[in-house]
């Protein structure tokens, strides 16, 4: 173990000199250290001593144990013990002389690393001190320097200025001198360059050099404008330019006059001069627009030469449709809408032919003619919105206007190929006043013309009731007009420019559902005692109409994107449970299914009415077939030849009729689910009130299966393939009582010994027997009496 002096033993020789108090604190720092480990050792110590017995014991227990023969081995252990005593102590003796000079080694280190950062302290603040001479120093020449830095970039500034006011007067010294020599070509070049700086110059925020340019740009562009565009009117008037009459009586224009070819040399060379201007046109022109509140798309505005063409036609226009004349008629709104229609048709294959191919020359991706077109929309919409206040609580005039309104935009889409992503009409009926105005008389004409259609004579006939092929729907008229004046909605609304235009219509259409269907509902009610009637069955067939073209239209692409448009609008109100938005996601529920819900549980209800009211008539008729009596009867083979019971015969001539008349008045679809819902209640009632309700001796049994098999049945055979499958109740209980002697014996004895178990049910398959119970099958067997005595 280390004595305390040499743990804290200096080195002989330091780096540095330390002072007084340096030393004496490390001094103590260091018999502090020593104590605490001379503490900690002897703890350990005490431990090891405890452990050290602990070992022996159990060394000497092992080596001698109780054998005292043992103990000749003593004197080889202790010598073993010994040397190992020995290695021990030297190894101890190695690390004790080790250890220190360790320590005076780390001390060392220490030292002179203390003596390195004093260094660097004292460098540091000489280092300080002279940095900040300096810049005490360096002051006023960094003040100096910082103004004249200044200068420079205030001059560098006016320097780049004059610059670009020298590149604008130089070309516009260059315009001019070709102006000059007449290169009106390379003078429009020129100005082409010169609007290119004006854009780039947009950022700048040196206002006097934005307006010089600009001012310059105008200048020129309106010499070269005005110049231009003479010679360009001037060509087109020798081409008779505009094209007042239909493409098949022109005579100049498409043809070939004399001096053609130079003709439309000219023609082609001031188009593209002309479209060179368009750059400037755009920066120093305002286009025209209307209010925001129409929403209009944002586009460009048309491209010169266009504009230059389409001004004496908007000059027509407003002539004959502005002002106090004959033509501008407020109720005749189809006079301006046919005008542009036919201006648009008489110049398309001019447009096509002369036009467009210098376009594509030019590589420009305009198309002539729907550039043409929509110079000219806009001035129906220009038209439009001034008119639309005029007229807006005049129901007829405002109906009148919006039919042709939507005409003129079904044209212009069909027959002139107008992109729908334009400005049209269709922007101006979606302004809010106008197109809630146009919402109120849609409903209001729709609910008209629901009034005139029900209470017209032929509302409920058929108009192809004399066409078989056609008349599989057995559609009254007043159904078929009425989808007729939805789908007609659905075309007037279609091309509305927004989903939310869309949906309100939507909504309109839903309501107007809802409300037929409540009419119907009151006629129907009207009509309830007489439930097989033909009024009744004609409304029946009307509310099957509308419910299976709903579905259908549920399935249209345009609905189909409503129902998008209405799953977006849902989540951002939280109108819908999340259920309700998974389903409309999913496509499992469309936009009509309110409606179709509705209309499908009033045609169930209306078909059970028929079912139960048949159903009573065919009860009323059975009474005696119930009372027949079934234990009396002959024997098969008693009879010569089996026929129908008597007593059956009022019951089937009775569902027979009804069968018949519900098929002509009934729709296929109808009139399937009606004779179903039919056969089930018969078949429980047979099952029920005439079977169970009594005993069958052999000829009873025969005489009902032959009831059943050979005139109930057949009855429902053109319906259907194997009708007695509709009647499982009634075939399986014939099966049960027809049975021989020894089979119904045998499953008798069967169903005794295996009651609930699995080979009853096999027994019963066996046999034909599916549906009934194994009690069921009990108590049918119980009810024959022709068993034997020893049974």
């Amino acid at each position: 173990m280390l004595g305390s002096g040499q743990i804290g033993e200096a080195p002989a020789t330091p780096c540095c000199s330390e002072s007084d108090d340096e030393r004496k604190n490390f001094k103590e720092k260091s018999d502090i250290n020593t104590a605490a480990l001379v503490e900690k050792e002897q703890v350990n110590e005490r431990a090891d001593n405890g452990d050290l017995f602990s070992y022996v014991s159990a060394f000497i227990e092992k080596e001698v144990g109780n054998d005292l023969k043992s103990l000749k081995k003593l004197d080889k252990l202790i010598e073993q013990m010994t040397e190992s005593k020995m290695q021990l102590e030297g190894q101890v003796l190695t690390i004790s002389s080790e250890i220190p000079k360790r320590i005076q080694s780390a001390l060392k280190n220490a030292e002179e690393s203390k003596q390195f950062l004093n260094q660097f302290l004292e460098q540091e603040t000489r280092l300080f001190s002279s940095i900040n001479s300096h810049l005490l120093t360096a002051q006023p020449w960094m003040e100096d320097l910082g103004a004249m830095i200044n200068q420079i970039e205030e001059i560098e500034r006016h320097l780049a200025y004059l610059k670009w006011i020298s590149q604008i007067e130089e070309l516009s010294d260059k315009i001019q001198q070709y102006l000059m020599t007449n290169n009106v070509p390379e003078a429009a070049s020129t100005l082409v360059s010169m609007a290119e700086l004006d854009i780039r110059l947009q950022e700048s925020s040196c206002t006097h050099l934005l307006g010089f340019m600009r001012a310059t740009v105008k200048f020129w562009h309106k010499i070269l404008k005005d110049k231009l565009t003479s010679d360009f009117e001037e060509i087109l008037a020798q081409l008779h330019w505009p094209f007042l009459t239909p493409p098949q009586a022109q005579t100049i224009g498409l043809s070939r006059p004399a001096g053609a070819p130079e003709m439309y040399g000219n023609l082609e060379t001031l188009f593209c001069q002309l479209l060179k201007l368009q750059t400037s046109d755009e920066l120093i022109t305002e286009p025209k627009q209307l209010p925001e509140k129409y929403s209009l798309p944002a586009s460009s505005s048309v491209i010169l030469p266009i504009q230059i063409m389409l001004t004496p036609l908007q000059k027509r226009f407003r002539y004959h449709f502005r002002g106090n004349r004959q033509t501008n008629v407020i109720s005749k709104p189809e006079w301006y809408l046919a005008q542009v229609l036919m201006w648009i048709g008489n110049h398309t294959e001019f447009l096509d032919e002369k036009i467009q191919p210098i376009l594509d020359k030019v590589g420009s991706s305009v198309n002539a003619r729907l550039e043409f077109s929509r110079g000219l929309v806009m001035l129906v919409l220009e038209k439009l919105a001034a008119d639309i206040p005029c007229l807006l609580y005049d129901d007829n005039l405002f109906c009148h206007l919006v039919d042709e309104v939507l005409l003129f935009e079904k044209e212009l889409h069909s027959v002139h190929s107008y992109p729908g992503t334009f400005a049209n009409c269709m922007h101006i009926l979606s302004e809010e006043t106008c197109f809630q105005r146009w919402l109120t008389v849609e409903r209001k004409f729709a609910l008209h013309k629901m009034d005139s259609m029900l209470s017209s004579e032929a509302a409920w006939m058929s108009q192809y009731k004399d066409i078989t092929d056609v008349d599989d729907m057995k559609v009254p008229d007043c159904a078929e007009t009425f989808m007729t004046l939805l789908l007609v909605i659905t075309d007037r609304y279609k091309n509305l420019p927004t989903a939310s235009r869309k949906l309100q219509f939507l909504e309109l259409q839903k309501d107007l559902v809802d409300d037929f269907r409540i009419r119907l509902t009151q006629v129907m009610k009207e009509e309830t005692r007489a439930s097989l009637g033909f009024r009744y069955c004609a409304i029946l067939n009307a509310v099957n109409y509308i419910s299976t073209v709903l579905a259908d239209w549920a399935d249209n692409v345009f609905f189909l994107q409503l129902q998008q448009a209405a799953l977006e609008v849902f989540a951002e109100n939280n109108t819908l449970s999340k259920l309700q938005l998974g389903q409309l996601a999913s496509m499992e529920s469309s936009v009509f299914d309110d409606m179709i819900n509705l209309l499908e549980r009033l045609k169930h209800d209306m078909l059970t009415r028929q079912v139960d009211h048949v159903f009573r008539e065919v009860k009323d008729a059975a009474k005696l077939y119930r009372k027949e009596r079934w234990l009396s009867l002959p024997s098969q083979s008693a009879q010569a030849v089996m026929s129908l019971s008597s007593s059956a015969c009022p019951f089937l001539l009775t569902l027979r009729d009804r069968l018949l008349q519900l098929e002509q008045q009934l729709c296929f679809s109808l009139f399937k689910i009606f004779w179903q819902m039919l056969v089930e209640k018969l078949d429980i009632y047979i099952y029920q009130e005439i079977i169970l309700a009594n005993h069958f001796n052999e000829g009873g049994a025969a005489q009902l299966q032959f009831d059943m098999t050979r005139n109930l049945f057949p009855l429902f055979s053109r319906y259907c393939k194997r009708p007695e499958n509709y009647f499982k109740h009634v075939k399986e209980a014939c099966i049960v009582l027809n049975l021989n002697i020894g089979s119904a014996l045998l499953l008798k004895d069967v169903l005794l010994t295996v009651s609930g178990q699995p080979p009853a049910s096999a027994a019963l398959n066996e046999i034909g027997i599916y549906k009934l119970a194994q009690q069921d099958v009990e108590i049918l067997l119980n009810l024959r009496t022709n068993w034997p005595n020893t049974a």
